[in-house]
């Protein structure tokens, strides 16, 4: 499917997350039926370096192959997304909204939001080195008294950008308060390509309210996946007026959360697949009885089988209160 196709159906996309959207979790979701996925960002520096544990976040999805790119450089950032249409990437992002320390410290993310100069001098020089669509990620802006997504939106567009995604929240506010979707309605006016809304995003009733708020074309939802890869075709199903798939039994997540298990232990190997999948761990369990001691055990394990059998009791003995 091509991107300009998926606004055709209220598109709902999986956000990148670093250290979470890899290639086991964009499968899984994607076997539920979402829009598109966007990779975890991926640093240009290390691409152009030919880091091995980069290329690895480039591995193909079952679904539109979207790569998300990082960097300050523009010599780096145009590098990488060569690099990226090379290996089979259908859609280039730039990221603009990371809000980490260590990812602005370098100028990069949501920094570059401060240098709107050198932010569409890098994605000017993307446009012009790829075939495929550009798009970006951004943020309101840096703080409150620094709120500049729609200048840069229009400057964006008029270098060739296909789609912008706007998550609704100032870098200095990282995570805490409340996203204000109201906030890029402007958008509508100011822009002809179509953007997504981002942030807070948890339901299919507030994934409504918050297109009709923003004006967006579409959401792209993140952290409120993590233990519900099901969410996002949930919330598709609610917006195209379709019946709501139900919330898996116990007995489906089982499968689930071992299908998940294993495409990790697949793709990292084993020592390092039971470590990376922790997390997942902790957020599966979440709203089950007995959590609080699955992920006490679970997270001093090493050992397949062991833990194939704990997640097996946990199942059997829970009971589901998350939505």
């Amino acid at each position: 499917m091509q991107l300009d196709k998926l606004f055709h159906e209220s598109p709902v996309f999986l956000a990148p997350m670093a250290g979470i959207t890899d290639a086991p979790f964009r499968h899984l979701v994607c076997s539920f039926g979402a829009s598109a996925v966007v990779s975890e960002m991926v640093s240009s520096e290390a691409l152009v370096r030919n880091s091995l544990k980069t290329q690895r976040r480039l591995i193909a999805d079952n679904a539109l192959k979207i790569v998300q790119i990082v960097g300050a450089n523009p010599h780096h950032m145009t590098e990488s997304a060569r690099i990226n249409e090379s290996l089979g990437a259908d859609v280039l992002d730039i990221n603009m909204g990371c809000p980490a320390r260590k990812i602005v410290s370098n100028e990069s993310g949501a920094a570059l939001m401060k240098n709107e100069d050198l932010a569409v001098e890098i994605v000017a020089a993307i446009v012009n080195a790829v075939k495929i669509p550009v798009t970006v990620k951004m943020r309101l802006g840096w703080d409150a008294e620094h709120i500049n997504y729609c200048s840069l939106a229009k400057k964006f567009e008029d270098v060739g950008v296909k789609m912008l995604t706007v998550h609704c929240r100032t870098r200095n506010q990282m995570y805490s308060g409340k996203a204000d979707w109201s906030a890029i309605a402007s958008l509508r006016n100011n822009v002809k390509i179509p953007y997504l809304c981002n942030g807070d995003i948890k339901t299919p009733e507030n994934a409504i309210k918050s297109m009709e708020l923003s004006g967006a074309y579409g959401i792209m939802i993140g952290r409120a996946t993590l233990g519900r890869p099901w969410l996002l075709r949930q919330i598709m199903n609610f917006i195209q007026g379709e019946k709501i798939i139900s919330t898996p039994s116990l007995e489906e997540q089982f499968n689930i959360v071992m299908q998940h298990f294993y495409d990790t232990l697949n793709f990292y190997g084993e020592l390092h697949g039971v470590r990376v999948f922790r997390k997942h761990f902790c957020w599966y369990s979440s709203g089950l009885e007995g959590a609080s001691k699955f992920r006490e055990i679970i997270n001093k394990s090493e050992n397949i089988s062991f833990i194939k059998d704990r997640v097996r009791e946990l199942y059997e003995g829970g009971f589901i209160v998350k939505l």
